[in-house]
């Protein structure tokens, strides 16, 4: 006679569950990691961007989904932490995976960490593709250091202001935006940072249609006039250390974003020579020498 199986651990005598960050293809799904692959077929909860998607994905690696599947986007991102939270503190892992990338890199999954590390449980991640770092490989500009801000405000007025901050920044820039808003930030990035600065404008990577276009500002500005499509990130230089290496119209569109963003004139000329090392009646000159052009 067979004996019966044993009783289950008591919940307190279980050892909690692991969040599980899985990066996913950007594109192909042949781009899947052997890993990914079996983290879908094992996992016991797995927390989907999309489920659909889920699924197709799966379905492409040849996995059977044998766990349960919720769907975890940002609207309901706060209100099912808890729900996931309490899963993995009955011993359940729970897996993310977003659309495309690594998931709490502007995709649903930050708010499950914190709470997580909150709440003493472990958090691990599965490397995948990001493109972010992507981005930066193709782009042609400096990656020895840069800095990632994620989308842009959908707001003109917002976004202006966020890269009025940024005009000083020295580190190569990445920005994430939506193929319909990308001819209007493209336009911003060109008054606050100048229509001269180095940039690259990464569309659809690793996809059938990828496409890389790389330029000044000015020059992608006069690109993104057209019919742009797909998921777009965006790379910019960063600013160009030392007064000599800045040129007046640069100058003269750190002085304008200043100005949108709410400074006197005299203010932003005095802060733009500040930073820039450059003395303020070169500044001043620049300015006046932009609105000549104008």
């Amino acid at each position: 006679m067979t004996a019966p199986p044993p009783d289950p651990a008591p919940a307190e005598h279980r050892p909690a569950g692991r969040v599980v960050l899985a990066g996913a293809p950007l594109g192909r799904p042949t781009d899947a990691s052997a890993g990914l692959a079996r983290a879908l077929a094992a996992a016991p909860v797995i927390a989907a961007e999309d489920t659909r998607r889920l699924h197709r994905l799966a379905a492409d690696l040849g996995v059977a989904i044998s766990g349960r599947v919720l769907s975890f986007f940002e609207g309901n991102e706060q209100a099912r932490v808890p729900q996931l939270i309490s899963a993995l503190q009955d011993g359940s892992d729970v897996l993310v995976v977003t659309d495309a990338g690594m998931p709490s890199v502007s995709d649903p999954g930050y708010r499950l960490v914190a709470a997580a590390i909150e709440a003493g449980l472990v958090v691990t991640a599965l490397p995948g593709p990001s493109a972010v770092t992507t981005a930066l490989a193709v782009s042609g500009l400096p990656v020895d250091r840069f800095c990632f801000e994620g989308f842009l405000p959908r707001k003109g007025g917002s976004r202006r202001r966020l890269l009025a901050e940024l005009a000083d920044e020295r580190r190569t820039m990445v920005f994430f935006e939506s193929p319909h808003r990308v001819a209007e930030s493209l336009a911003d990035l060109a008054q606050a940072l100048g229509a001269d600065r180095a940039a690259a404008v990464c569309r659809e990577l690793t996809k059938t249609y990828e496409e890389v276009v790389r330029g000044s500002l000015a020059e992608l500005c006069d690109w993104a006039a057209g019919d742009v499509r797909g998921e777009i990130t965006l790379v910019v230089a960063g600013r160009p250390a030392g007064s000599a290496e800045v040129p007046a119209t640069e100058l003269a569109a750190l002085v304008s974003a200043r100005e949108q963003a709410g400074h006197g004139r005299k203010e932003a000329i005095a802060e733009v020579a500040a930073t820039t090392g450059v003395a303020k009646r070169l500044v001043f000159d620049a300015v006046v020498s932009a609105k000549r052009v104008i």
